[in-house]
């Protein structure tokens, strides 16, 4: 026996096959199981999507049973685990990931789905437990209110300063986004931040020469 295979077979004896019984793979899969629904609802409860995908939320409970059976198959032998680490190197998922939140959900499902298939069931639990307080309580941090739009179309050619006059009265602080004059027109946009919305509107389309005068929300990005 020469010095390669004395080698091949101390390394193959460091890594012996564990015997992966029935009640094992019924008790991972039941916790896994049982956990993938919590996901399931904590994602439910969560999203504020407008369109909600539900096939998305389907995904996520299936994908921490799939990942705990690959652990499950890759403890009960070495050559198994090696060919499903090359099978798995090659798959590329193509579907890209709009909302960050998702892929929070995404990472916890197959961290689920490995620390249930390694049987440590209390870390998974209280994994879950602490992700979803996590979660909630960031999520119930109050944000910045996002600017709005004013956007005003007028006939008087010189009226922006009145209408910018008529903004200072309600804002603290103003911005122009935008300004356009044409042959008999002027458009201008304004950013800012307002409470009374609906008299700043209605004294702005007061104005002579008034075409039109709208104030639009948006769900962008507050910057503080």
């Amino acid at each position: 026996m020469g010095f390669q295979d004395v080698f091949k077979k101390s390394f193959l004896e460091g890594f012996t096959s564990m015997d992966i019984t029935t009640g094992k793979i019924a008790a991972t899969l039941f916790v896994t199981a049982l956990l993938a629904l919590y996901i399931f609802a904590i994602y439910r409860l969560v999203t504020r999507k407008v369109f909600y995908s539900k096939n998305f939320n389907i995904s996520l409970a299936a994908m921490s049973l799939i990942t705990a059976a690959i652990i499950l198959a890759m403890q009960s032998n070495l050559v198994i685990s090696l060919g499903m680490v090359g099978a798995l190197s090659i798959i590329r998922f193509r579907t890209a990931i709009k909302d960050p939140m998702d892929l929070v959900f995404l990472f916890w499902a197959i961290s689920i789905g490995i620390i249930c298939g390694a049987g440590l069931y209390e870390v998974a639990l209280i994994t879950s437990v602490a992700v979803t307080v996590f979660i909630l309580v960031l999520d119930m941090l109050p944000v910045g209110k996002a600017p709005m739009m004013l956007v005003v179309n007028s006939s008087v050619m010189d009226g922006e300063k009145e209408v910018l006059a008529i903004v200072a009265k309600y804002a603290g602080s103003y911005k122009v986004k935008s300004r356009n004059l044409s042959k008999g027109r002027l458009d201008l946009v304004v950013e800012l931040r307002v409470k009374d919305e609906c008299g700043l509107v209605s004294e702005v389309a007061a104005m002579d020469g008034m075409i039109s005068a709208s104030l639009i929300a948006h769900d962008g990005e507050v910057t503080f």
